[in-house]
């Protein structure tokens, strides 16, 4: 043991908060990709997020919100049942979302919930459980986006994040009246290629981004998994991540706009014939502006739907959450996207308002997961939360009361190798200072970072003899998790 300090303390328990009578409605705002330290409210250095940040104001901002596998459709699937992906079966994208199973939605639709899903929904099976549902097909795309709505395939014009908010709009207006809601709005943004809207398409123009200290890793504190993997800034972004070919099917007025913003910068960078770190460089302000472009259109519309609350006189009564499916590398560690274990794609934004019941401005520290959010809303709802979910419901915390009881180690397990980006399969623990993780399959190695002392993970300490006793209550405690979660797969610990 490290002297000082403690790698864990009380087990993981169930426990509900205190019931209230009144049925709140449910906002959920979810977003693809979104990195929490690109949120204004968790004190982004590169952009300003005003209309997220309402939230996180007016109600609790979560500062150890993690998944439990970080890629897109997992995420979705686990949210949906409260199940580790290995129980809900859907361990990677290539999995088709069995909507036979219970689901929170259905659950509160039994209840007198009137139930919707709009947006991406990326589970290749159509959505069950909801009144009314309106999803992307696939990842979906930016401009002109095709949706599917109730089973009908309709054609569009004009950006998707916009039009996914009118109808979000339209759908909380002609709600039903008498029955409490529950709407799941899911945006394609962020996501990969990070097009950005005609209204954003030249903020940052002339803003420098701030680099990452990590953004020219070189790996060498770290094992092959780190080393090996295919998502670096350097090689293995496109054209098309770059904006140096446009996107398919821009109608005239878009074609135009896109050429008046683009083409002079990509002129300009032919000429320049950049090479080296000075390449990189170039590709990190590209990527970046364009990622927090997205999010621009993103909070904006966060805005309009806030207003609307207001307006309407629902925002006294709805709990409004605001999270993304996992994180995201933002250059850190040279790369983009997610999936390793790694803090900042394992790490999710997580803000809830409810005036009813939520101190305006609160913080909360604890350890929550994607797993627990289909529990709390169940909570809220007055529904009993069948004793085969595995997460925990919130409420307490959102109260300010963190029962004694409340976990200090979660598990995460992430499957989807050899494939798309050749992040190994792992799994591991992560308590508050501490992180075990195990890469197996086509190789076996074991990474421990300790994330008081090494925050941005530089240092693998498995084989530090200092660290001898973390290491032996780490691995007894990830045996624990994985009995507890019955997660028999991968190799053994």
């Amino acid at each position: 043991m490290v002297a000082g300090f403690s790698v864990l303390g009380g087990r993981i328990g169930r426990g509900r908060g205190s019931g209230a009578k009144e049925r709140p409605n449910i906002l959920f705002i979810m977003t693809d990709d979104h990195a929490s330290h690109a949120m204004s409210c968790y004190g982004s250095q590169v952009n300003k997020t005003p209309n997220l940040d309402r939230i996180a104001a007016g109600g609790m901002r979560f500062t150890n919100s993690f998944c439990t596998n970080s890629i897109c459709a997992p995420c979705r699937a686990v949210i949906l049942t409260g199940k580790y992906s290995h129980i809900n079966g859907l361990i990677d994208n290539a999995v088709k979302f069995d909507g036979s199973q219970q689901t929170f939605p259905k659950l509160l639709r039994q209840a007198g919930y009137e139930t919707a899903i709009i947006g991406k929904w990326h589970l290749k099976t159509d959505p069950t459980g909801f009144d009314y549902w309106n999803i992307l097909p696939g990842q979906g795309v930016y401009y002109n986006p095709v949706t599917i709505e109730m089973g009908q395939r309709k054609n569009h014009e004009g950006y998707v994040t916009d039009i996914l908010t009118d109808y979000a709009l339209d759908w909380l207006k002609g709600r039903k009246d008498g029955k409490p809601f529950c709407l799941m709005f899911h945006h394609k943004a962020p996501h990969r290629e990070w097009e950005p809207g005609p209204k954003y398409l030249t903020l940052y123009d002339d803003v420098q981004i701030p680099e990452p200290a990590t953004l020219f890793d070189d790996y060498v504190g770290r094992g092959r998994a780190a080393k090996e993997q295919d998502m670096t800034i350097a090689k293995t972004m496109t054209k098309r991540d770059l904006k140096l070919v446009t996107p398919g099917k821009l109608t005239p007025e878009q074609q135009a706009k896109w050429d008046a913003a683009y083409g002079p910068k990509n002129e300009a960078f032919e000429q320049a014939n950049l090479q080296g770190k000075d390449l990189v460089r170039w590709k990190y302000q590209r990527y970046m502006k364009d990622y927090l472009r997205c999010i621009a259109s993103v909070d904006e519309s966060v805005g309009r739907v806030l207003d609307y609350l207001d307006q309407a006189g629902l925002a006294d009564n709805t709990i409004v959450i605001y999270t993304s499916d996992q994180g995201f590398y933002l250059g850190d560690h040279g790369w983009f996207d997610k999936r390793f274990m790694y803090e900042e794609s394992l790490r999710m934004p997580l803000v809830v308002r409810y005036p009813k019941e939520i101190k305006a401005g609160s913080v909360n520290d604890d350890i929550v997961l994607n797993l627990d959010f289909g529990e709390t809303f169940l909570d809220y709802a007055g529904v009993s939360v069948p004793a085969d979910m595995q997460g925990r419901s919130l409420r307490l915390l959102l109260q300010g009361r963190t029962p004694s009881d409340w976990r200090t180690s979660m598990y995460y397990h992430y499957y989807e190798y050899p494939a798309v980006h050749s992040v190994k399969r792992h799994y591991g623990v992560r308590t508050q200072r501490y992180k075990l993780i195990h890469f197996y399959n086509d190789i076996d190695e074991w990474e421990l970072y300790d994330l008081k002392t090494d925050p941005d993970e530089m240092q693998n300490v498995y084989s530090d003899p200092q660290y001898a006793d973390v290491v032996k209550e780490l691995t007894a405690e990830l045996t624990r998790l994985r009995a507890q979660y019955k997660d028999t797969t991968g190799a053994p610990v």
